[in-house]
């Protein structure tokens, strides 16, 4: 086991699949105590049993993350149990296929909920636990969509871009705290809300594919890809560095019209 984080407590949202369950089974790995939060029960559950299973330390709470009380709550039950509280990393997100004018208040609201909201009540009802530690981390997961446009998701672009910039509003504020904020960025990664957003296409490996040829390295990130980057912003690896967003992208962003030749060596196992 590694030891970067050993003595770490960490309360993770989204983490009962995708990239929260790749950074909560990471953060175990490296000595954190992780708290996995999420709406999905039986996931949780088991990833926090296998967690366990494995001499990690791991509690899984239910919990909306955009109800105020259910935060307050998951949060208490993280000091209770583990006796502080060192990380927030807000991963919990949703995306929806709908343009404005085809979006209901209620999904608006929604997805706002737990994309936004949700990282203000981590903070509103985290920060008095973190201030508590000579060094503590937050770390929110923007997107590529935190920078541009995209397609057919106003909601969730609106969001992450939200997401970029409370990032930066929670950096300056607490940093006398000795609380580092930054912002993880990813791409194209295969996650279930991914495979949600493809499922919308008649031929979703095709979408997927034709996506890729945007990218200069040619694959699709992994889930273990950007809870790498959430560790860096968790220890003091990155010491120094707060406010900035990291993006994990595999070239996206570098170029506003790009095709890759058709085959990269990062297609190629190593």
């Amino acid at each position: 086991m590694n030891t970067r984080l050993a003595n770490q407590v960490a309360w993770i949202s989204g983490a009962a699949s995708g990239m929260g369950e790749a950074i909560a089974r990471l953060f175990a790995k490296e000595g954190a105590a992780v708290v996995l939060v999420d709406v999905q029960t039986a996931k949780g559950l088991a990833i926090a049993e296998q967690i366990r299973a494995e001499s990690g330390r791991a509690i899984f709470i239910e919990c909306d993350v955009s109800n105020e009380a259910a935060v307050r709550v998951s949060i208490e039950q993280t000091v209770k149990e583990f006796g502080g509280l060192q990380t927030i990393v807000n991963c919990a997100g949703i995306v929806q296929v709908k343009l404005l004018h085809e979006l209901a208040e209620a999904d608006w609201d929604k997805l706002m909920g737990i994309n936004v909201k949700a990282i203000f009540l981590s903070i509103k009802h985290g920060i008095a636990y973190l201030k508590k530690n000579p060094r503590s981390y937050v770390i929110n997961i923007g997107s590529v969509g935190s920078f541009i446009g995209q397609s057919s998701t106003p909601a969730y672009t609106a969001s992450k871009g939200a997401v970029m910039m409370l990032s930066k509003s929670i950096a300056l504020d607490y940093a006398a705290d000795g609380v580092r904020c930054n912002c993880v960025c990813p791409g194209i990664t295969d996650t279930p809300m991914l495979r949600e957003h493809l499922n919308m296409n008649k031929d979703p490996e095709a979408a997927l594919q034709n996506r890729l040829r945007r990218v200069p390295m040619g694959v699709r990130l992994t889930a273990q890809d950007i809870a790498k980057a959430v560790l860096y912003f968790s220890c003091e690896d990155s010491a120094g560095v707060t406010g900035t967003s990291l993006v994990v992208d595999g070239g996206y962003l570098t170029a506003a019209e790009w095709e890759h030749p058709g085959k990269t060596k990062f297609m190629e196992p190593l």
